[in-house]
């Protein structure tokens, strides 16, 4: 059994059900599909609905902060709300392309955490070269939700950090990359009760199918590799990201066994 913990399944090039059927195939029966903007996060919802063993997550993803207005946020919340939607993001923020002011990003990022607090719905954070600014609000807006660190980016130091606030880190396909030594450094000491695998298909498609379009399957190839790095095997990764996942996602605990 595998996890994917956050996928794109609105940009599946031959379809949500093509791409669903694959990745059962592959032993991956639950997914968590994942909003970047208004749109898709409806469209998230209304493919969640109909598709079992998928779940949404809706939220305004940092770059496109600028249209976190009151009343998209009021949409997203109602969204929220849907019994359907486990979680709440991508959101954070993003000083490597900084597609938004900062201060439109921090806004947006704290709106979602309340957001997310009020309906007690996950917290999917986007980080990127953002570390110290991302826990310095979460730490500031506590109490939380259960929060996942989406595609961890960081090292051992930000993996300390959120060991000590029982974030969960989830890792996409990247953590695979030849030239990825310091984020299979940071994998490697992740405490395996909050580790979890993600595919943030159709992107970081892992080795070797590097540059490839990715999709929810390939996340069988990930936590493969993160067995590797912690001593088990395939099924054992899967196992364990699996039963993480239902525990990061407050999913039914049926969802594991589907």
């Amino acid at each position: 059994m595998f996890t994917d913990t956050h996928c794109h399944l609105t940009m599946a090039p031959d379809g949500v059900e093509a791409t669903v059927a694959r990745a059962r195939e592959a032993g991956v029966h639950t997914m968590v599909c994942v909003g970047t903007d208004l749109a898709s996060s409806a469209e998230c919802v209304r493919i969640a609905a109909i598709t079992p063993g998928v779940w949404a997550s809706v939220g305004i993803h940092p770059n496109d902060a600028i249209e976190a207005t009151d009343a998209v946020l009021e949409r997203i919340e109602e969204l929220a709300s849907r019994s359907s939607v486990v979680a709440v993001g991508e959101t954070g923020l993003d000083w490597f392309r900084e597609g938004a002011p900062r201060v439109r990003q921090e806004e947006s990022f704290r709106a979602h955490i309340r957001i997310a607090r009020d309906h007690d719905r996950t917290l999917v954070i986007h980080d990127r070269e953002a570390h110290d600014d991302i826990v310095r609000v979460l730490q500031d807006e506590k109490p939380l939700p259960r929060v996942i660190f989406h595609c961890f980016s960081g090292g051992p130091d930000l993996v300390e950090t959120c060991a000590a606030e029982g974030w969960f880190m989830s890792f996409a396909g990247n953590v695979t990359f030849k030239n990825a030594k310091d984020l299979q450094a940071a994998a490697a000491v992740a405490p395996t009760d909050l580790l979890l695998t993600e595919t943030d298909s159709p992107f970081l498609s892992p080795h070797p199918h590097r540059g490839k379009t990715n999709e929810p399957a390939r996340v069988a190839v990930t936590a493969a590799f993160l067995g590797q790095l912690h001593g088990c095997t395939p099924e054992e990764m899967g196992a364990l990201t699996s039963a993480n996942a239902v525990r990061a996602f407050a999913l039914p605990v049926t969802a594991s066994d589907s």
